[in-house]
């Protein structure tokens, strides 16, 4: 937002405020300070901050040190004074007037990645310890040379922050500069390993770290939730890091923050959220020539890319990561993207492939004895089938996933895996049962604030409520699940979840409400370009319009159903596909 400069008169309101309690100043003498401070916002309140400060020096004698520091801006500049020399005028004033430590302090803070930071980030960059950073940044903030934005957390004015990098680049060394700097590029990629290693467990593939830094103490996490509050904070911090690194030309940490960050990112974030970060990585990977940074990153944007609906260009990704992995002789790089290839596969209803290449991956974590990705790979195999329709398989399969997943303390995938199964449940007409291993998923990912994971064993248990007939607990269920699908960015499930209150709706006998929902998950998937799901709404909305009388429209609908579902070959597609022609013949 940008703000004008201020009128004299509010200059003058504006010093007076801020100094009320602490000085009684002459009006003339205001208007003075105003004037040095060309009436601009941020260097008036900085300005008055000092004033309030030094109660007993006359102000006549902080104007003239202001004086004296503008001549020598403008001594230093061709121009005539602008108003970004006054504001560069009144930061120098302020600074000058630190302690030594502090000015030192300041000035590295401009080299930080980001304009938001938090204590220990800053004692790394500085290398000392996190008691005097936090003194230091408690002057600065009272200075108003830094803001206070959150507990142990502070923010930069953009201004502020170019003022403080000038001073580090004529007052520091080079090299010290640079130290500084892969300190703390150091420490985000350390303390992103650990957050991942804490919330997301055994599916993140090694990554052989860059040494750390002397110096520099990386954070650490008690729980699960306090990992992922770390990444949420740290999120735009994180992406800044791999740009700075990677235009400080330290290659290596920059592929590696995405990398040990992969199922932090894929779990809880938007496709594109990171979509151009991860490029950058795959470049920076590239540019050293380090063919597992590259593989790594590769299935890292093939998740990206499914995400986003992208499929041909995630099944690229995928094989290309798996052409990589395979260079290297990674066999379980080479197993996990054939699971992401399966994935891509799955979510355009190509099930014989997607089980073929879950299959293919479980195989391969057998052979190499990978406990973790045998349960991660037994339970897609068994989503899979799910999918088929061959229940008594997936019930099976999903069952002995859960019991293995369990044993080895992966609660989000235990989630997912409970999810699936109180489906298959469902599916098989065992309701209450379905409900009670649906519920236990729910409880599972709140504990753990995994968002998805509780948007999945919502959007499941509403469908539970449909078949028990439960109008209200299954919009309930529907309504929590779309929130959650919006705020982690999978707008493919927004839709599911859309959809499927549309069929609520019909089953209660309101044709209105049902025809709003139908048709904003068929616009929805109509511009993913998923021809499954949009099969599958149109069906939906199609029994909205006949129930409001539109037979005409509903026929209209079914005929496009029609023609999307004579693609799809599997059983439950084949079953779906002829329901549509019953009624296109009725």
């Amino acid at each position: 937002m940008s703000v004008e400069t201020l009128s004299e008169a509010e200059s003058i309101e504006l010093l007076h405020r801020v100094l009320s309690g602490y000085r009684n100043d002459e009006d003339d003498d205001l208007l003075e300070l105003s004037r040095l401070c060309a009436r601009l916002p941020l260097a008036l309140r900085i300005a008055a901050e000092r004033a309030a400060a030094r109660p007993r020096m006359p102000l006549s004698e902080l104007i003239g040190d202001l004086r004296d520091e503008a001549g020598l801006w403008d001594a230093l500049s061709a121009d005539d004074a602008t108003e970004s020399e006054a504001v560069r005028t009144v930061f120098a004033w302020s600074y000058r007037g630190l302690s030594p430590q502090v000015m030192r302090i300041f000035r590295l803070l401009g080299s930080h990645p980001g304009p938001e930071f938090g204590v220990q980030a800053i004692a790394a960059l500085v290398a000392t310890r996190p008691t005097e950073v936090r003194r230091a940044l408690d002057t600065l903030a009272g200075a108003h040379l830094l803001e206070e934005c959150g507990p142990d957390r502070y923010q930069f004015h953009d201004l502020l922050r170019a003022f403080a990098m000038d001073q580090a680049q004529q007052e520091e060394a080079a090299g010290e500069l640079t130290s500084a700097q892969h300190r703390v590029l150091a420490w985000y990629l350390y303390s992103a390993a650990a957050a991942s290693l804490r919330a997301t467990g055994s599916y993140t593939l090694p990554v052989e770290l860059e040494p750390l830094p002397r110096g520099v103490t990386v954070a650490t996490f008690d729980s699960h939730r306090a990992a992922i509050a770390w990444y949420e904070a740290e999120r735009d911090n994180l992406m800044a890091a791999v740009r700075t690194a990677r235009s400080l030309g330290m290659h290596r940490v920059a592929w590696q923050i995405p990398a040990v960050l992969a199922m932090i990112i894929a779990d809880r974030e938007p496709g594109l959220a990171w979509l151009s970060t991860q490029e950058l990585a795959l470049d920076s990977a590239r540019d050293i020539g380090d063919r597992y940074g590259e593989a790594i990153t590769l299935d890292n944007l093939g998740i990206a890319c499914r995400h986003l609906f992208d499929l041909e260009r995630a099944a690229d990704y995928f094989e290309a990561a798996s052409a990589a992995f395979r260079d290297v002789g990674d066999r379980p790089g080479q197993a996990r993207a054939a699971n992401g290839l399966g994935v891509v596969r799955i979510f355009g209803h190509r099930l014989d492939a997607a089980l073929d290449n879950f299959r293919q991956a479980l195989e391969t974590a057998h052979e190499l004895a990978n406990r973790a990705f045998i349960g991660f790979f037994t339970r897609n195999v068994g989503w899979a089938l799910l999918e088929r329709g061959e229940l008594d398989a997936a019930e099976q399969t999903l069952r002995e996933a859960t019991e293995l997943l369990q044993d080895l303390g992966e609660p989000l995938e235990v989630a997912e895996s409970l999810t699936l199964l109180a489906a298959v449940l469902r599916q098989q007409g065992r309701v209450q049962e379905a409900r009670e291993v649906a519920e236990s998923a729910l409880q599972t990912a709140g504990e753990l604030g995994g968002k998805l994971f509780e948007g999945l064993a919502l959007l499941e248990l509403g469908r539970i409520a449909i078949a028990d007939a439960d109008v209200g607990d299954a919009l309930a269920r529907l309504q929590q699940a779309a929130a959650l699908f919006w705020r982690v960015g999978r707008l493919d499930l927004q839709a599911m979840a859309w959809n499927t209150t549309g069929q609520v709706y019909v089953m209660a006998g309101r044709p209105d409400d049902a025809d709003q929902f139908c048709r904003r998950a068929v616009a929805a998937q109509r511009e993913r370009g998923d021809r499954w799901q949009l099969a599958l709404s149109l069906v939906t909305l199609a029994e909205a319009v006949e129930l409001s009388g539109a037979a005409t429209e509903a026929r209209t609908h079914r005929s496009e159903a029609d023609g999307l579902l004579g693609e799809f070959h599997d059983p439950v597609a084949r079953a779906v596909h002829a329901r549509v022609l019953s009624a296109m013949e009725a």
